[in-house]
């Protein structure tokens, strides 16, 4: 059957060798032009040196390298080695990427490989708008990734500056340290270099560590209190015989569209005059039962167009079955429609919980000095005083979002797969 396969296996033709030169020496002169950084007499210079280089580099490879095994390293040692005599250690290991991937693009090119996921009938334009069009893509993502990216390496500076030293950009590995870090913990603390009651001192002393402890809290109180309301909203909502059920939907999900800041300007008034006798006399507005409110009212949205998602593809015959064979409605709804709804309620849980999380507007009209959070402790230090820390802080919230995001994903996944939506 292999034999088969192989027989009868598309063979793309091969183009002339202009062309399988001219796209890595294309790249090659972009390389050079981007080395001259910006100094006007060295542009053309190194725009053709890079052209140059890169059509020789492709040369080589085709002519007696032959495959992407060999052009790959040959290309990336190369391109190292130059770049490293020519203008220091980091250079030479960003261009030997570079020439890595050029060897292997000229391999690619001239077998006509690039052309093996297109159908045969395409044309040669086709082809070129279909990479063209992927390009843009990958372009828009580099656009929109890059602020968070550039972030990650500047939280190890040695020194205190939210650029790149000289030393990091020759990779010295003292200009790296996890002093930022370490900085998380004793901001704040009166005796940081103490050993007895050091944790004492820091859970309750440390500036960053309290932001920290009132974010999980405030967060988790309301992702409770949203996904909470937000599923039975859902729920509600998915019954035949709920009247009004877009104007309640539009009413539900109007704090997603209606800017937060005048919604936290309402929220203030609001909670200002909401007093609870001999708990609240004063009303509830900076106090953490106002900021648990306030971030669960933006949370429940997310909550409820994602439980209504889960609900679109629920058999109701089941719940009707169930009530057929005498088992009451929360009885029901816990051992019938819960499970099959489950990941969706978490997915909406995990949502209202990164909202509670990133929210700093409704937390700068809500909660005084005592009830910090992370987003507002971030706020003020780029205010008051500006230090890498909000760079380390940056980039353990940036870990989180990427875990928590990636739980969502999957447990979206598992609810197609459970709704029957696609194959197990």
């Amino acid at each position: 059957m292999s034999t088969v396969a192989q027989q009868y296996r598309y063979t793309p033709p091969r183009p002339p060798m202009s062309f399988n030169l001219a796209w890595p020496a294309g790249f090659g002169g972009l390389v050079g032009f981007l080395t001259a950084q910006g100094q006007f007499a060295l542009m053309l210079p190194y725009l053709i040196a890079g052209a140059v280089i890169a059509a020789a580099l492709a040369f080589v490879s085709i002519k007696f390298l032959k495959t992407r095994k060999l052009a790959g390293p040959f290309g990336g040692l190369l391109f190292f080695a130059l770049g490293w005599a020519v203008f220091g250690f980091s250079y030479g290991l960003l261009v030997g990427i570079v020439g890595f991937i050029l060897a292997r693009m000229s391999i690619w090119l001239s077998t006509g490989d690039y052309r093996l996921n297109q159908p045969p009938y395409v044309t040669s334009n086709e082809v070129l708008w279909f990479y063209t069009f992927r390009t843009i893509c990958g372009l828009i993502f580099l656009f929109l990734i890059a602020p968070i990216i550039v972030v990650i390496p500047l939280s190890f500076n040695q020194e205190p500056y939210f650029s790149f030293t000289a030393g990091m950009l020759a990779l010295d590995s003292d200009a790296f340290s996890l002093r930022w870090y370490a900085d998380i913990f004793r901001n704040g603390m009166a005796a940081p270099d103490a050993i007895a009651g050091w944790w004492s001192d820091m859970w309750n002393n440390a500036q960053w560590i309290r932001s920290v402890r009132n974010s999980f809290y405030v967060g988790i109180m309301a992702t409770l209190l949203a996904t909470s309301i937000g599923t039975l909203a859902a729920i509600g909502l998915s019954r035949s015989e709920m009247p009004f059920k877009k104007p309640i939907m539009a009413l539900l999900i109007s704090p997603m569209i209606v800017p937060l800041v005048i919604i936290a300007s309402g929220m203030f008034f609001a909670f200002s005059d909401f007093r609870i006798p001999y708990f609240y006399e004063k009303g509830i507005a900076k106090s953490y039962l106002g900021l648990i409110i306030g971030h669960a009212v933006l949370g429940t949205p997310y909550v409820i167009i994602t439980v209504t998602a889960t609900l679109v593809g629920f058999d109701q015959s089941l719940t009707r079955a169930a009530a057929n064979m005498g088992a009451s409605p929360i009885r029901t709804f816990f051992k019938v429609q819960m499970p099959l709804i489950l990941p969706g309620v978490i997915s909406g849980a995990l949502f209202a919980f990164i909202t509670s999380f990133d929210e700093v507007v409704l937390t700068l009209q809500l909660a005084d000095v005592s009830q910090r959070t992370i987003p507002r402790q971030m706020f003020s230090g780029i205010r008051e005083q500006i230090s890498p820390t909000i760079l380390a802080v940056a980039t353990i919230l940036v870990i989180i979002s990427i875990a928590l995001l990636t739980v969502v994903e999957l447990l979206r996944r598992r609810s197609e797969r459970m709704r029957g939506l696609s194959p197990a």
